[in-house]
């Protein structure tokens, strides 16, 4: 999955009013079920990394990603905004449906 760069910057436009819904530090079962449900309902949604540095930092997003069939949009400092497209997106939930203004 490549999202193109017109509709990461739409992505981000929105991404920017968000907050993190889930802070990550391993990727347990409880984790991965709740980004799961939460990338169901959302779509787009900003994820908080608590990492020692960079790299375990970068391999926790990356493994997200991964398990979770997800895209990496965007990181600044420990949030990274990821996005996974839902089967059925629920009008009142996704979150690129409500700011479609913005990525529309």
């Amino acid at each position: 999955m490549s999202t193109d760069n017109q509709t990461r910057k739409a992505y981000r436009a929105i991404g920017h009013k968000l907050h993190p819904v889930v802070i990550v530090k391993d990727l347990s079962d409880a984790v991965c079920k709740e980004l799961g449900r939460a990338l169901d309902d959302h779509e787009l949604i900003k994820i908080k990394v608590l990492a020692a540095d960079r790299t375990e930092k970068k391999e926790l997003i990356e493994a997200v990603c991964t398990r979770l069939g997800a895209e990496q949009i965007q990181v600044a400092g420990h949030v990274a905004l990821i996005f996974r497209a839902a089967q059925r997106p629920n009008p009142a939930l996704s979150n690129l449906q409500r700011h479609q203004h913005v990525a529309g």
